[in-house]
């Protein structure tokens, strides 16, 4: 197998970061619409995005 045909992460990885993004997305449409303050939004979705890759990566085996 070459290394052009390796993909750049394994299904595992792209799951979490999905799975992570979409929670930090969901924050932050969510901090927003209670707050309204865009860099506190953008800060619960940071914070959402580094809690659940840590929790789906414990959970994923």
């Amino acid at each position: 197998m070459s290394r052009i045909n390796k993909p750049l992460l394994g299904q595992r990885a792209a799951i979490i970061l999905l799975l992570g993004a979409l929670t930090a997305l969901g924050a932050g449409i969510l901090a927003h619409a209670a707050d309204g303050a865009p860099a506190g939004a953008a800060l619960a979705a940071g914070t959402a995005f580094a809690g659940s890759v840590l929790f789906f990566n414990t959970i994923i085996g």
